[in-house]
């Protein structure tokens, strides 16, 4: 059976492997610095996100583009502040502390940052001065680790309250295709330009070999103290991958015209994803599982019993996320660009038969 364990099992989208496979009958300048894929990359996001004058550059994966990002953003004796589930605390084996930063969880318990958790934490930090670690800047990820999708409301409130604190704004972007494909999101790329200092456009987890790219976008300090750093910390934190070419010619793809006048490709694969996710969520409360969350994303979660679990992941390589007090399961289902129809009737078909 096909697994729903998460979006980046498959290799890479026809379209992108042609790419790779084009660029690799040519000779390249190393590193992503002047090579002619990478610099139309950066033109075609650049446009995309209608910042003209954002750095954008490319990292091998999400842990890379985190570390790299907020080491930029924060000096030794600062903090940034985040959720309890982000990935910085949760899934990068404490990567971002091995540099010697400081991540600062909230108690938000829905996947979002929000401005009255934040500033609860803010306060706490600030209490004694040069014992505690100051908060220099927030963290947050569209989508959440639980496939919620920041509308622009609550988005403006996290970013109206780190302005006010004088606080950096950096979002993971590892599944943005996703979160701004979903239903009902009313978020754009110029628009989360327009008010982050940093974030990063997730390839991995959207069709593509490997590769993020990070775009600068803000001229507060602390998107001026990245772009001074960025470079630099790339090359230390082992970041820069030499035949950066490769990702620079995936980006392009990803973010070339049409000729057909249709999206461009990169919002085609996630709204495949998302729209396998929906027909999934929703047959999957017609078979009577509960959903956990808030997801309209690709992600999909429910609770199951333990034995509904067992089968499931063994046959679809579902992941437990959670064990709730009463014994049930939360699971998760990841759909990608390459889940098809078929794979979404098979997998229903089945979980219809264990909660029979």
């Amino acid at each position: 059976m096909h697994l729903f364990r998460n979006d980046y099992s498959e290799g890479a989208a026809p379209q992108i492997l042609d790419a790779v496979c084009h660029v690799s009958a040519e000779q390249n300048v190393g590193y992503s610095e002047g090579d002619a894929h990478s610099d139309h990359a950066r033109e075609l996001i650049r446009a995309a996100c209608e910042c003209p004058d954002a750095m954008v550059e490319f990292c091998i994966g999400g842990t890379s583009a985190n570390v790299i990002c907020l080491n930029g953003m924060l000096r030794d004796w600062e903090g940034v502040i985040c959720t309890p589930d982000a990935h910085i605390v949760v899934h990068e084996t404490g990567a971002l502390g091995a540099t010697g930063r400081t991540s600062l969880p909230t108690a938000d318990r829905d996947g979002f940052l929000s401005p009255e958790a934040a500033e609860r934490v803010y306060q706490f930090q600030m209490g004694t001065g040069r014992h505690m670690t100051r908060p220099a800047a927030i963290y947050i990820t569209d989508a959440t680790e639980l496939g919620g999708v920041w509308d622009r409301k609550r988005f403006d409130a996290i970013c109206d309250w780190a302005r006010s604190h004088d606080l950096g704004i950096f979002l993971d972007g590892a599944r943005l295709g996703s979160a701004l494909t979903a239903p009902g999101n009313d978020l754009t790329l110029p628009y989360i330009a327009s008010r982050v200092d940093a974030f990063y456009i997730g390839g991995t987890k959207n069709g593509m070999l490997m590769g993020e790219a990070v775009v600068i976008c803000g001229h507060g300090k602390h998107a001026e103290r990245l772009r001074e750093a960025f470079p630099f910390l790339q090359k230390e934190r082992g970041g820069l991958l030499a035949k950066g070419f490769l990702m620079g010619a995936q980006f392009e793809a990803a973010f070339a015209k049409q000729e057909d006048g249709s999206e461009e490709l990169y919002w085609q694969l996630a709204r495949h994803a998302n729209e396998q996710a929906t027909a999934l969520r929703e047959g999957l409360v017609s078979a009577g599982y509960e959903l956990y969350g808030n997801s309209t994303s690709n992600q999909v979660f429910v609770t199951a019993t333990p034995e509904q679990t067992e089968a499931l992941e063994a046959a679809v390589g579902c992941e437990t996320f959670y064990v709730l007090e009463d014994g049930r399961r939360v699971i998760r289902f990841v759909c990608s660009w390459a889940t098809e129809t078929a794979d979404v009737t098979e997998v229903l078909e089945l979980a219809g038969k264990l909660s029979a």
